[in-house]
């Protein structure tokens, strides 16, 4: 029986932080409410577009929730639900980890390219 069922809890965390903007988007939540215009200068890189994307996922997931108000201009806040919040422990222990082994994973994907035949405009293996 494989050890990651389809409907296994850990998949699912996977799943949910699977997506490469997800993580940080929470994590730019982590003190308190943000408009979207907030959200993108504090994440650098990221464009209005797939921020919306993220946002409704996150929000689909029970991950972040917003609100509107009634002003003018409309105004947008998002924020963390208490599940998103919960998620933010995990999220400190990876960035805990990257900080301390990041510079090794960069040497080896250096070591990596440098290899002969990776990288480059060389033709795609058939397996």
């Amino acid at each position: 029986m494989p050890d990651f069922m389809a409907d296994c809890p850990a998949r699912l965390a996977f799943d949910l932080l699977g997506n490469t903007w997800s993580g940080v988007v929470v994590w730019a939540l982590r003190e308190g409410p943000r408009r979207p215009a907030e959200l993108r200068r504090r994440i650098g890189g990221i464009s209005g577009k797939v921020l919306h994307e993220t946002l409704r996922r996150l929000e689909r997931d029970g991950l972040v929730a917003h609100e509107r108000f009634a002003e003018a201009p409309p105004r947008v806040d998002y924020r963390l639900t208490s599940l998103g919040r919960g998620l933010l422990p995990a999220l400190d222990a990876v960035g805990d980890w990257a900080h301390r082994h990041g510079p090794e994973v960069l040497a080896a994907q250096d070591a990596a390219e440098a290899q002969p035949g990776a990288g480059g405009d060389a033709p795609a293996s058939p397996c």
